[in-house]
């Protein structure tokens, strides 16, 4: 569906109305929406050519009242718009703008029943914002542009994102307390010869995570993804909360060997490997060479890590050039800012000599020291608000630019080594616009706090496309039970979990907890990081979590929450139920539609058998005991 160009002349402008036998009647001039209060907004900011436009989008909100979508475009004349349907319940809109101009799109829908708003925002609650606060920008480097107002039942109110995955984009959402709705708004500078404003809103009602699934699922058309090394997927040893910069050849060897031992299949050198320096902060980042008296032979020690089994991965803070590298002086005038509390400074990607200077000295790892791929951190920091004019020298207007041509560069002379390359990103880059040049996604930091690192992964899941999802580095104190320790990692349960202690000074207990959980994530694999993800009440940071294919559904309990058996006679009724249970109350109601049989085998967190019994289950409520850290798991077969 089109609508026609109009005139500036026409300020407010009704919107095309559906016609046929089913389409009620529709009033030819909505109101226009309340005036809400918005700070630091001087008038004198307002160009002075402005349209305004409303836009029918064909959908209705939960109220049953058409949604119209209200443009402004600051410094045209004219909007050019389409509205398209794909589905019941979902459109897509595209706005275009007749000169340069920056076009914001707003609507709202009755703030009823809401009980969390939902962005990949790794530091947002799940609070519902008053509209007033400042709008996030996303760009390629920070975020990605969507969101979702969430209802009872989990059900999405509304799900909202953007085409546009690379330039900035400004996101803003919250409640108007003048009139008790819940607005939406996407701001965008668009060029008559740039990509056009692109949204897509859906209202069909669903669960709020199969709704973000069909985001991505828009996002990725036309995307080529390279694939995902099988390493990428299994169980990986991180160096970085267990040694820090204290790493050296030797102690990463012995790492190596304990982490084979117990399942894991890559491991992860952190900061540290490029310099003598055991002091934090980013002053040594730059020059990438590595620190002689602890790996004075990179080539050979990566041989040995493989002949243990594991592929290598190598840190790099990609942004930084530190104050105690030779690269300083180098590019004292290709930055885009100091940062002195880090001893550094970030790099300005829009100058081919920083571009090529990264590329080649990163590549190295892959290159001349045969690792399998690079963590790359910091890639955030690339988005400064505000960046300065492109210097001379530059051949790249804006900053996202010059990061899109410096990660196609890299990906490109990596895969001429290794054509399935391994390369981490972290949160809070998740931009999909990225998806083509790394392999991993990793929760951001949040050491010793297993609540956060599943929330945080279960965020990533979401919006993640083809890219495995890692936890952050799971570590614990060395008094903690086996049982805590099983907790920590069933919180990351849905991800890859990176394991991030000193294995050697592991007790029986906690190894065997970790052996049984690592095997635990590796036969099940497929289910858990490619099966459907279910999370429930994200308002309370996901106290049960499922995921499911055709033939085995996986639950995680975190708080005293019954589990639903899933109907066995459906067309896709699972075989195989596993519940892990990571709250500290042992029994673990099952509700069930029918009666039925099925076998039932408990361990608990080492993954000893306690029992194995067949199982009469009744229509409605069943107790099981599974300790805390333990599994359930039921098989259907007879």
């Amino acid at each position: 569906m089109t609508t026609e160009p109009r005139t500036a002349d026409e300020r407010a402008e009704s919107p095309q109305t559906p016609t046929g036998p089913d389409c009620a009647p529709q009033d030819a001039t909505p109101q226009q929406p309340v005036p809400v209060w918005r700070p630091n907004t001087p008038a004198v900011a307002t160009p002075g050519t402005v349209v305004r436009r409303q836009l029918a989008t064909g959908l209705l909100h939960s109220a049953d009242a058409p949604l119209t979508v209200h443009l402004t475009g600051l410094g045209c004349d004219r909007l050019e718009t389409a509205v398209t349907p794909v589905g019941e319940g979902v459109a897509l809109i595209e706005v275009t703008a007749s000169a340069a101009a920056t076009v914001r799109a707003e609507w709202r829908i009755p703030c009823v029943g809401a009980t969390a708003y939902w962005t990949p925002d790794t530091n947002a609650s799940r609070w519902l914002p008053p509209s007033w606060i400042a709008p996030r920008t996303v760009s390629l480097a920070l975020g990605a542009p969507v969101a979702s107002l969430i209802g009872a039942d989990d059900r999405a109110l509304c799900t909202a994102a953007a085409g546009e995955t690379s330039a900035p984009v400004r996101v803003g959402a919250g409640v108007v307390e003048e009139s008790g709705e819940f607005e939406f708004t996407v701001e965008q500078d668009l060029t008559p010869d740039g990509p056009p404003l692109r949204l897509r809103i859906d209202l069909s009602g669903h669960h709020f995570a199969a709704t973000l699934r069909a985001v991505t699922a828009w996002w990725a058309e036309g995307l080529d993804h390279p694939g995902i090394a099988p390493a990428a997927r299994m169980p990986a040893y991180s160096t970085w909360y267990s040694l820090h910069q204290n790493v050296d050849a030797a102690a990463v060897e012995r790492q190596a060997a304990l982490a084979a031992a117990i399942g894991c299949e890559s491991i992860i050198v952190d900061d540290g490997w490029q310099t003598t320096d055991r002091a934090r902060g980013y002053g040594h980042c730059g020059d990438w060479e590595p620190n002689p008296a602890a790996f004075p032979d990179p080539s050979a020690h990566v041989a040995e890590v493989h002949r243990l089994g594991l592929a290598y991965l190598l840190w790099y803070a990609l942004p930084f050039i530190g104050r105690h590298n030779d690269a300083w002086d180098r590019f004292q005038g290709m930055i885009l800012r100091e940062e002195p509390h880090l001893d550094a400074a970030v790099l300005d990607p829009r100058h081919p000599e920083v571009r090529a200077y990264l590329v080649d000295k990163v590549s190295r790892a892959v290159e001349q020291w045969d690792m399998d791929g690079l963590k790359l951190d910091f890639i955030d920091r690339f988005a400064v608000t505000d960046p300065p004019p492109a210097p001379a020298g530059a051949d790249r207007a804006d900053v996202h630019e010059g990061v899109l041509q410096l990660l196609a560069d890299l990906d490109t002379r990596l895969r001429r080594t290794r054509p399935d390359v391994i390369v981490e990103h972290r949160q809070p880059y998740v931009s999909p616009g990225l998806w083509p040049y790394a392999t991993m996604v990793r929760a951001t930091d949040c050491p010793l706090s297993p609540a956060e690192n599943r929330q945080r992964t279960v965020d990533c899941r979401l919006v993640a496309g083809p890219l495995a999802v890692h936890a952050d580095m799971i570590m614990w104190n060395s008094a903690e039970t086996p049982e805590s320790v099983a907790v920590h990692l069933l919180n990351a349960l849905f991800s890859v979990p990176q394991v991030s202690v000193d294995l050697a000074a592991q007790s029986p207990g906690q190894l065997a907890a970790l052996r049984f959980w690592l095997g635990v994530f590796r036969r099940y694999a497929d289910v858990l990081q490619l099966g459907v993800l279910e999370p429930v009440r994200p308002d309370l940071g996901y106290p049960l979590v499922r995921a499911r294919d055709h033939h085995t559904t996986v639950v995680a309990r975190y708080a005293p929450l019954p589990v639903a058996l899933p109907d066995r006679r459906a067309a896709d009724g699972p075989q195989t139920l596993l519940v892990a249970n990571a709250d500290s109350d042992p029994v673990v109601l099952l509700t069930a539609t029918r009666p039925e049989q099925t076998l039932a085998l408990v361990q608990d967190c080492r993954g000893e058998i306690l029992s194995e019994t067949v199982l009469d289950l009744v229509a409605g409520v069943n107790s099981v005991t599974v300790p805390t850290g333990g599994l359930l798991t039921l098989t259907r077969e007879h």
